[in-house]
């Protein structure tokens, strides 16, 4: 993996701390989400439902013109979440890599995305994740990195900031001891729980890839432990990782 610089690693005081896991968790998680959320993991490829007769290497499987063309053109790491469907909160995600002009197919795991599931108009507690393309910039969580590699992969902040609240569920504890912050209303070269939301609060933030539950989430995508750790030693910033996320109708339009 090349050099992504010098990277950050931070515990937060406990007074700044406590104001980001508040504001933060706002989109990943909270009482609202911890209702009788449905659906268990297990979709399949979105690579093999694309309904694509030829596979054009050069392009993201399932992925129309659209947002295609929003896939900057220097990116050679491509984390595509498919929906299952555009109200469904289960989604597998594959993390596609390029070399030359073809994509290449890494690893696939199931997923899952918004309790409500995805929407084209995210804002503040709608329970959908937002359709699109953005950039994956900094990470970090509540457990050290991952990523054995000095210097290398993204900038990681580990604080304790991240710890999930202890009124939560027991099985929501753990969702932020690693998350990958998405690139949607925030400010990239700041930790993933900065509160700064550069569109206004109302278009929501803290929009994450973080470990799952088992089931939806406020927005977030949450995915298995070994899958949050892959992606952490792997996402490098020399190669402008981003993720391509939506429903698959969305995703090929």
């Amino acid at each position: 993996m090349a050099s992504g610089g010098v990277r950050r690693t931070a515990v937060a005081m406990a007074a700044l701390g406590s104001l980001l896991t508040v504001t933060a968790l706002s989109a990943c998680g909270g009482p609202s989400e911890h209702g009788a959320d449905s659906g268990a993991s297990g979709s399949a490829d979105g690579a093999g439902r694309s309904g694509a007769t030829a596979a054009d290497p050069t392009r993201i499987p399932g992925v129309g013109d659209r947002l295609q063309g929003h896939i900057p053109a220097d990116s050679r790491q491509v984390v595509a979440v498919y929906g299952d469907g555009k109200d469904s909160a289960d989604s597998t995600v594959v993390l596609y890599t390029k070399q030359g002009s073809a994509w290449h197919r890494a690893r696939s795991w199931a997923a899952h995305n918004g309790k409500k599931g995805w929407t084209t108009e995210h804002h503040e507690d709608d329970k959908r994740s937002p359709v699109g393309v953005f950039t994956l910039s900094d990470a970090g969580g509540v457990l050290p990195d991952p990523d054995p590699a000095p210097g290398a992969g993204l900038p990681y902040s580990r604080s304790a900031s991240f710890a999930a609240p202890r009124w939560w569920a027991k099985s929501y504890w753990h969702d932020f001891d690693y998350v990958i912050a998405i690139d949607y209303n925030r400010v990239k070269g700041t930790p993933p729980n900065d509160p700064t939301r550069p569109e206004g609060t109302s278009k929501g933030g803290s929009i994450w890839l973080h470990m799952d539950h088992g089931s939806g989430t406020s927005a977030c995508v949450s995915l298995p432990k070994p899958a949050m750790e892959y992606l952490l030693r792997t996402l490098d910033p020399d190669r402008h990782p981003v993720v391509v996320m939506g429903d698959r109708a969305h995703l090929k339009a």
